[in-house]
């Protein structure tokens, strides 16, 4: 079958470091009018409608009259409900989901979805999975039949789980193998040490090996429930249409729990520390570092991103050099410090990782790392208001840009229910930037980042890298 009609989101993908808004492809239309103003735009978006079936499934779409659509299920589970023993549970649950139903055999199911012409998707984070179809808006009837069957009625098969065991096992060793996602990997490890956000979302390879069709089976049934689920569609979609299909396919989706399988939400906690991995047979180190950040709903997460925009992002094929806005980024361009750099503002339910992540030359690990924690602290003690103003234009360019096509959109619908219990539009969005100036800057990055504790992880040849209580010392700056 076409590689193009059935596939997976990559992990790294699905793990986003902070789903920002994105716009709708009525942003598109408009963005080409030269009369139509960008403020004019933001009040020009198709309205979300919303709707709560009897058993507590929400049903939410976003109208764009266009030729296709997108239409998902996301659930909120991910690893962060899974123990240590059957953790990579719902990583396995989510291979398996277009391996067959009880109703639709692994080849009926793959050539529905090839004759529909339809793109079928999925992905599985720390705190949600989602499946969800790019087809052809009249086809929407048969896409959500073809999800609901799948959250559903998925066929567990011993042959298909063996299958799909031996595909794990490969692609943990192809991510062992990603110096970026290790690095992420052991830096949740060392800064939510002990709870289930230290633990990876493809689980271990003796888990991998040890799970069973009994282990997935329960997974299943304790969490896929109806109020932890959103239907979520954007394109050319009728609400009334989605509601209905809903009833009809979704309906009889549980919605109380096993009084001895509630899921609970473990409590995590964040732990100044670090993890080293040193390795000088690799050419490159990859160094994280991190403080705790504020969770999904917290409006400190502005200010925070406005930060990163001010310390910005460099790579070393960057055309822009010494003349990027970026004080960081010219300081890396004008003395050859990395390869690369990225800020980062990872978000879950009640807590996140705010950070900063660079690939250097063994030998200029230290210099890097001290320009960039000098960066953080200037951002809590003399950010200006033309940073700002500059850093917020990147960020609208950036809330804007991310909602060109019907996929994003549909999957910023589902993540904002999931994550805010409601669509938050761009034009709230760009009204939560505006209040922001450069001393509500320097008072959320001085919270978050002055005289903190910081989580560091670091693989490769990290010789350079200081000793924590040097990393710890940079993180404040003495004032007379």
């Amino acid at each position: 079958m076409a590689a193009s009609s059935v596939c997976r989101a990559g992990c790294a993908a699905g793990r986003a470091l902070l789903r920002g808004p994105r716009c709708s492809p009525a942003w598109m239309s408009l963005r080409n009018r030269s009369a139509a103003t960008y403020a004019q735009a933001l009040h020009n978006i198709p309205e979300t409608q919303v709707t709560s079936l009897d058993n507590g499934l929400r049903v939410a779409s976003e109208d764009s009259g266009q030729p296709t659509c997108t239409v998902g299920v996301w659930i909120g589970v991910g690893s962060r409900y899974e123990s240590e023993k059957n953790n990579g549970a719902g990583y396995f649950v989510e291979h398996l989901a277009f391996k067959g139903t009880k109703k639709r055999p692994c080849a009926t199911f793959e050539k529905e979805v090839e004759s529909m012409g339809a793109h079928l998707n999925s992905y599985t984070s720390r705190e949600q999975t989602a499946y969800f179809v790019k087809a052809l808006s009249k086809d929407l009837p048969k896409a959500v039949e073809i999800l609901a069957d799948i959250v559903q009625n998925c066929s567990l098969e011993d042959s298909q789980i063996e299958k799909e065991r031996t595909t794990i096992l490969q692609e943990l060793q192809e991510i062992d193998s990603n110096l970026t996602d290790v690095t992420f990997d052991y830096l949740h490890a060392t800064a939510f040490q002990g709870t289930a956000l230290s633990r990876t979302v493809e689980g271990t390879t003796e888990n991998i090996k040890q799970l069973t069709r009994a282990d997935l089976a329960t997974y299943i049934d304790t969490h896929y429930k109806a109020p932890r689920m959103v239907l979520a569609a954007a394109g050319g979609v009728s609400h009334d249409e989605l509601v209905d299909l809903a009833r009809q396919h979704l309906a009889g989706v549980p919605f109380q729990y096993k009084e001895d399988a509630v899921p609970i939400l473990s409590p995590c906690r964040f732990t100044g520390s670090e993890i080293r991995v040193r390795d000088d047979a690799f050419p490159l180190a990859h160094v994280a570092i991190a403080v705790e950040g504020p969770g999904w709903s917290n409006p400190d997460n502005i200010p925070l991103l406005l930060a990163n925009a001010i310390v910005g992002h460099y790579d070393q094929t960057f055309l822009g050099g010494k003349n990027q806005s970026s004080r960081l980024a010219t300081i890396a361009s004008e003395n050859k410090l990395c390869h690369s750099f990225q800020t980062f503002n990872t978000c879950y339910s009640d807590t996140g990782l705010f950070g900063l992540y660079f690939v250097s030359e063994p030998l200029n690990v230290e210099d890097t790392l001290h320009f960039a924690q000098g960066e953080w602290m200037r951002l809590c003690t003399s950010a200006t208001e033309g940073e700002v103003k500059r850093a917020k234009n990147i960020l609208r360019n950036a809330l804007v840009a991310q909602l060109d096509g019907t996929t994003p959109v549909c999957e910023n619908i589902g993540s904002h229910l999931l994550n805010y219990g409601r669509r938050i539009t761009l034009a709230e969005w760009d009204a939560r930037i505006a209040a922001v100036d450069a001393q509500m800057v320097r008072e959320v990055c001085s919270k978050y980042i002055y005289d903190k504790c910081p989580a560091v992880a670091a693989v490769g040849p990290i010789e350079q890298l200081p000793d924590y209580n040097r990393i710890r010392s940079a993180m404040y700056w003495l004032r007379f």
